[in-house]
């Protein structure tokens, strides 16, 4: 059977999306018209082309590629960046809530969109020419080109300065070689953005066009983690760069790190989505299920994991707002974000695994969505900076001193 045939069959016999959100503090009332209407738009999406198909696809470890041409629709590749590039010049709470969105339906779908928004196409915008952010940029907004991010390697993952990926000038060309671990969307890139050393030890990045000779990406499988995803390496041997495609307007780890913390800020609302949808399938669940003669809701243990539960959602929800005003008044720090991200993801895998168990043996069934947003949030807690680097970030921000070191 063909692929979209497969995706056809599964879309045909899904379940129902029941998905309503939660707002125990009204904090639409902080939210503009433009944020909630970007919010609903996005969640009306997931609703009926993601909720449909993504049990399955996790199970088969499918990628639905078919998806990009409706997320570029939405605006949801780098929806903050400017519209004389193709993008939609939303605010960077609309970014949010759209992430937000997006890992309700899944982690998987929602490090698509923010890698190709905010590690491709930011960086190329931020530190790019003008030749080469309108070469590049209203192509991957609108999806005709797949982006990837090339900064981890096999050897060096928390420790980025460590890297070993080098250019070495030749003419008019660079001379790429070394290797990148663990990069969303690398085999069906069409660029990528890749950060090597110079020969004077330098940290430089570079627009790469994917069908470069020398240029590979094979495929990661095995992985029991962000399975409606597609993970791969990058491998460079000999391979010849045009000088054009150095990005001009920075040099060293401040140009990869910035671009993380806007992808972290993403994730951070991200983690938000699947704590949502974890929390209401408990909820749902626990109201319909009965033991005891009585439906499990009326049980003092689970009202407690539910009150729990929500008042997590909800002070994470405040955190957000507050730091997506912060990001949209340009106050916003790297510390801050990542505050946000620890928090965040951590608070989403102890609700998935609180609502897990919750379901019962049911649980463990993709008949529900915790066990696959818990098995997500296991990578989303590591990529990105780890959930211990980030505690470092914060307490090298809070005294002063430096933990990594």
């Amino acid at each position: 059977m063909q692929n979209q045939e497969l995706l056809d069959s599964i879309k045909r016999s899904a379940k129902q999306d029941r998905f309503k959100g939660q707002d125990y503090y009204m904090i639409d009332d902080l939210l503009t018209d433009e944020q909630k209407i970007a919010r609903d738009a996005v969640r009306e999406f997931v609703r009926g082309e993601i909720s449909p198909i993504i049990e399955d696809c996790y199970e088969r470890a499918i990628y639905p590629r078919h998806l990009i041409k409706g997320l570029a629709e939405l605006g949801a590749f780098g929806p903050s960046l400017p519209e004389k590039y193709g993008c939609a010049g939303t605010d960077e709470t609309t970014y949010g809530l759209m992430m937000q969105e997006l890992e309700r339906g899944d982690s998987g779908i929602r490090s698509a969109a923010s890698v190709q928004g905010s590690l491709v196409m930011y960086p190329i915008y931020r530190f790019g020419s003008e030749e080469q952010r309108m070469k590049y940029l209203p192509k991957l907004a609108s999806g005709e080109f797949i982006g990837c991010f090339g900064l981890t390697e096999p050897d060096h993952g928390s420790n980025p300065a460590g890297m070993i990926t080098n250019i070495k000038e030749d003419g008019d060309h660079y001379i790429l070689n070394g290797a990148k671990m663990w990069i969303t969307n690398s085999p069906i890139a069409d660029v990528a953005v890749v950060w090597a050393k110079d020969e004077e030890g330098v940290i430089r990045g570079l627009i790469v066009d994917m069908d470069t000779p020398g240029v590979s990406a094979p495929e990661i499988h095995g992985k029991l983690s962000l399975r409606a995803s597609i993970t791969g390496e990058l491998v460079f041997e000999d391979a010849r760069i045009p000088k054009a495609n150095l990005l001009p307007n920075v040099k060293g780890l401040k140009g990869p790190l910035s671009c993380l913390t806007k992808a972290r800020y993403g994730i951070a609302w991200g983690a938000l989505g699947a704590a949502m949808d974890c929390y209401e399938s408990a909820l749902r669940y626990s109201l319909e299920r009965e033991q005891f003669g009585k439906p499990i809701a009326g049980f003092q243990l689970t009202q407690k994991k539910l009150a729990e539960m929500i008042t997590e959602i909800t002070k994470a929800q405040l955190l957000l707002w507050r730091l997506g005003g912060l990001m949209d008044a340009g106050k916003a720090t790297p510390a801050q974000v990542s505050m946000a991200k620890r928090n965040n993801v951590a608070m989403a895998l102890d609700i998935a695994r609180e609502a897990r168990q919750i379901h019962g043996g049911m649980g463990i069934t993709n008949e529900y969505p915790c066990m696959r947003h818990m098995m997500n949030l296991e990578t989303v807690l590591t990529y990105e900076g780890t959930h211990d680097i980030h505690l470092l970030i914060t307490g090298m921000d809070v005294t002063g001193l430096n933990a990594f070191k």
